[in-house]
């Protein structure tokens, strides 16, 4: 199998001849959707009637000035460390409110990455009350809600806590995530920051899905230089266009290591066939920065340190600054263009 098939299989079209879009009754269904790395995802919302919690969700969203999801195409690329300190850096500024969603259900790292491992949620009149790192800063995460960092949450059906079936369990998962955006009590926001799980999955639908009424800012797009991570990011870019989310850009992680001593970079990733500069070129995509590896990212984010704080002139910390203004800045072209229609 060669041409243009094999680039499908692998994600790398935007989308089929023809294709239905995710929002149609045919999604999934259709001639073109076969072969297609999305059919299965799109095909699980086809013809569903609207979910009723979409227009609660978006009354509670309009506190929220901007909606910004964090994608990754495969774990372990430092999705969650990303989401965290672009949550950190937003709320360098005090006079915005920055609020971080952590709907990776199976693996909550955020807790943990913010300093709130054994942190509890409370619950008030006006709904669930985010647990704070600062007082403009603000987190929720499954993680809070279970008894220990160390509990596994499984999500598979049939289940034996009464869940029979894997669509009931697929209903389990999106109550979790609508009730998140919708039972959550955010206050008046600037910024929402949703970290989600690697994939494009049932959980990626769904906050889309809930999100779509409340208008998302975009998605930034996390790899690492390597081809095996780029294949997986080419899906998520696939994903972004089917269901209409706008890409803010891309990030690309792990960018080589620059020695703190003599200063010399290193390629501990190699990009063999150019990176996410050249993925990006290809796809009209825009590339947001290059994060250079650094020891001391992963020390932070075992302490529940800020890295732009602990280390800010460093290397890897003025590249998350300019990428964090680079999202800004689109952020705020994003409003313009919606004002003025």
């Amino acid at each position: 199998m060669t041409g243009p098939r094999i680039e499908q299989k692998m994600g790398m079209l935007k989308s089929p001849l023809n294709c239905p879009g995710a929002g149609s009754a045919q999604a999934g269904k259709g001639a073109s959707c076969q072969d297609c790395p999305n059919q299965r995802l799109c095909a699980s919302g086809a013809g569903a009637a609207p979910d009723p919690a979409i227009e609660q969700i978006k009354e509670k969203m309009k506190t929220v000035k901007h909606k910004i999801l964090v994608l990754s195409g495969k774990g372990g690329v430092g999705k969650s460390t990303f989401s965290a300190h672009l949550a950190h850096g937003l709320a360098e500024d005090e006079s915005k409110q920055v609020a971080l969603l952590d709907i990776d259900i199976c693996g909550p790292s955020i807790p943990k990455i913010m300093g709130l491992e054994g942190e509890q949620v409370h619950q008030s009149g006006s709904g669930w009350s985010p647990v704070y790192v600062e007082e403009n800063l603000g987190v929720m995460s499954l993680g809070f809600l279970l008894s220990s960092p160390d509990d596994a949450v499984i999500w598979r059906g049939p289940k034996k806590n009464g869940v029979n079936s894997a669509s009931e369990n697929k209903r389990d998962l999106k109550g979790m995530i609508k009730q998140f955006l919708r039972d959550v009590d955010w206050g008046e926001i600037d910024y929402l920051i949703v970290d989600t799980p690697p994939g494009t999955s049932d959980e990626h639908l769904s906050i889309v899905q809930y999100l779509s009424a409340a208008h998302i800012d975009g998605a930034v797009l996390i790899t690492t230089p390597q081809e095996v991570s780029l294949q997986d990011v080419r899906k998520e870019i696939n994903f972004c266009h089917k269901v209409k989310l706008p890409v803010i850009g891309v990030v690309e992680n792990m960018s080589g290591f620059i020695c703190p001593k003599c200063k010399k970079e290193s390629q501990i990733f190699p990009p063999t066939t150019g990176g996410a500069e050249v993925m990006c070129q290809d796809l009209n995509i825009s590339l947001l920065g290059k994060i250079p590896l650094d020891p001391q990212i992963g020390k932070s984010c075992d302490e529940g340190q800020s890295f732009l704080a602990e280390v800010p002139e460093s290397p890897a910390a003025i590249s998350y600054r300019n990428i964090i203004q680079r999202i800004q800045d689109f952020c705020g072209l994003h409003s313009s263009q919606e004002k003025s229609l």
